[in-house]
């Protein structure tokens, strides 16, 4: 750099000429391997961290997405459970309540605990649920999604509706008879006896939630009161909202539609502890991958301090062609964050091109490694879900750019205390 460019060069801050003095300063030349070799060990650093947070994020966002879909789907937002009486007014009570400003439907329902058993096995768990027809077609995410059979004139048979998963476990299909048992059945002067009966499949489901798929039988109502001996009485009334974070304001609401006493559970509390070890993993998850970011910009660090030793020579005729203290310091400034703004901005590129083909990013590793990468039995969802948040992905990119800036000034400013005959010392 000759003395006539310095002094032809613009005296404003983030000039052209210190822009191209930092631009040279990120080339590598053969003597300066090292220091290159740093410089893109930090690019990759910080640009795998930036991916690897967008990645796992928009993962266990979409986790949190899928699961409340699907939980919200099948549960109502809001439970009414009688307090005083049996409810034998249940359709009254439902047909005030779908009056209510804010709730889509009030349906009605039996649950109750039974053991199904099928052509294969010993048997398993199940709920039982029994609903109208023209409820259960309310329910889109049952209704829409029955692979076999049909849901027409399901009031009038005595047919049920099954998951998939509880078909294949009990090696049923359409039209095969699967046997319920309720430990809750007829008085005899022996004791209680159990309650056995069979029913025909008439509707096989698949709402994408093992745990559903492989668990719930779905009744028709007024079967499910004589095979529960509630004759002429519904257990719960369950409200689906159509905002389901804003369930407490229509609490009151619905108390007063009600017309007699209740007790109010909203989908919060009954999932209460799965969603806030989802929320606590995810946390402890951000707070972890972001030590990869921070190991990258120490690199940024000693990649830097090591420039500003080896550049101690230029540094001196700079300052004596003229240079101020603060164009040395915008350099090595510019200098460093270039390497965090170009990591930064490969990251979230990286991380969007995968968030768009997580599924099939799984279903590669998993036909390489000849594994299933992600089990539908353990993690309740029958795909690998990915949902960006936009919100999120702008504070991982804000908290990459600022450790970026941060482990610059400590070097940039090493730089520019550096006086023309200290700086000659660092050759």
């Amino acid at each position: 750099m000759s003395k006539a460019a310095v002094a032809r060069s613009p005296a404003g801050a983030f000039s052209g000429f210190e822009r191209m003095v930092a631009w040279r300063y990120l080339r590598s030349r053969r003597k300066e391997t090292v220091i290159s070799v740093i410089a893109s060990i930090s690019f990759l650093g910080i640009m795998l961290g930036v991916a690897t947070l967008i990645v796992v994020m928009a993962v266990m966002n979409g986790f949190r997405a899928e699961l409340l879909t699907r939980i919200l789907g099948v549960n109502g937002h809001l439970i009414v459970q009688p307090l005083d009486s049996p409810l034998e007014d249940y359709a009254q009570v439902a047909s005030r309540i779908n009056g209510v400003s804010g709730v889509k439907y009030a349906i009605p329902l039996i649950d109750g605990q039974v053991l199904a058993q099928g052509n294969v096995g010993g048997g398993t768990g199940a709920l039982v649920r029994g609903i109208r027809g023209e409820d259960l077609g309310k329910i889109s995410i049952v209704s829409s999604n029955i692979k076999q059979g049909t849901l027409d004139g399901f009031d009038t048979g005595e047919g049920v509706a099954i998951g998939k998963r509880m078909a294949e476990n009990l090696g049923l299909v359409l039209g095969d008879t699967i046997t319920l048992i309720s430990p809750e059945g007829d008085v005899t002067p022996l004791g209680t006896t159990p309650r056995m009966k069979g029913y025909k499949v008439t509707a096989i489901f698949e709402v994408g939630m093992s745990e559903y798929d492989s668990s719930i039988v779905y009744m028709p109502f007024s079967e499910a009161q004589l095979y529960f001996n509630m004759d002429g009485r519904a257990q719960t009334i369950e409200i689906y909202v159509d905002n389901p974070d804003n369930v407490d304001a229509l609490k009151p609401k619905v108390e007063k539609a009600a017309q007699r006493p209740i007790d109010l559970v909203d989908w919060r509390q009954r999932n209460e502890t799965f969603f806030s070890a989802l929320q606590v993993e995810r946390n402890v998850m951000f707070m972890i991958l972001t030590l990869i970011v921070l190991v990258a910009a120490l690199n940024i660090i000693s990649g830097l301090v090591m420039l500003v030793k080896d550049k101690g020579h230029d540094i001196a005729i700079l300052r004596t062609m003229g240079a101020s203290r603060g164009a040395i310091l915008r350099i090595f400034l510019m200098t460093g964050a270039a390497i965090g703004v170009t990591g930064t901005i490969a990251g979230v590129l990286l991380g969007v091109v995968i968030c768009l083909n997580i599924e099939s990013i799984r279903q590669f590793f998993s036909w390489m490694t000849g594994r299933i990468l992600f089990n539908p039995e353990l993690y309740f969802l029958s795909q690998l879900p990915a949902k960006m948040d936009p919100r999120e992905t702008t504070y991982v990119v804000i908290m990459a750019l600022s450790l970026s800036f941060l482990a610059t000034v400590f070097p940039a400013w090493r730089a520019a205390r550096l006086d023309p005959v200290e700086a000659l010392r660092y050759e």
